[in-house]
């Protein structure tokens, strides 16, 4: 393949311009593909390959023909793309009054960070569920449960807590998420 590319290039240099659409039937698709997956967009990937064809075909004599082609060709797509990102302006601007309202900016399009109500409310029973069957948590489990998983606390630090060895605290901790499995099943 390589042999075969540098052949058409060295017909290219001598202005064989056939020689220069097989070269572009052959790369055409992966310079698209490159395109679309840097900017999303069939149509601006279609903009990229084509340049990036016509940037090579006028640099071609400065082409070093001791290196790959192909990554010559990829990096001045992927130019061209870094270049299209870079230069693209938002379409539209969130302070910008939305037509046909009275005084509403995009601004008020945004969704909220906060969940919404039923999601809370749900988030809410299943913390009192949870609570619940951890307080029915034999002692011994349901100390580790809550220092790690409610307090947030290391397992060195629980260990210290409790004064029992780290390997105890793992057992306990494994035990009681079963247990606490087991009975969330059945809720």
């Amino acid at each position: 393949m390589d042999a075969l590319i540098k052949k058409r290039i060295k017909q290219v240099i001598k202005g064989d311009q056939d020689a220069f659409a097989e070269i572009v039937e052959i790369y055409s698709n992966s310079i698209y593909q490159l395109g679309y997956r840097m900017l999303g967009n069939r149509h601006e990937a279609e903009d990229i390959a084509q340049e990036a064809f016509i940037r090579a075909y006028v640099n071609i004599k400065s082409f070093n023909q001791d290196l790959k082609f192909s990554t010559w060709l990829f990096r001045i797509a992927t130019n061209l793309c870094i270049d299209r990102i870079r230069k693209k302006k938002p379409d539209y601007y969130l302070d910008a009054e939305v037509s046909g309202t009275d005084g509403l900016t995009m601004y008020s399009q945004l969704s909220s960070n906060s969940p919404l109500p039923e999601k809370e409310l749900e988030s809410l029973e299943l913390q009192e569920t949870v609570q619940k069957e951890i307080l029915k948590l034999p002692e011994k489990y349901r100390a580790v449960i809550v220092l790690k998983y409610i307090e947030e606390l290391s397992l060195n630090e629980i260990s210290e807590i409790l004064d029992m060895p780290l390997g105890t605290v793992k057992t306990r901790i494994h035990r009681g998420r079963e247990a606490l499995r087991q009975q969330l099943r059945y809720v």
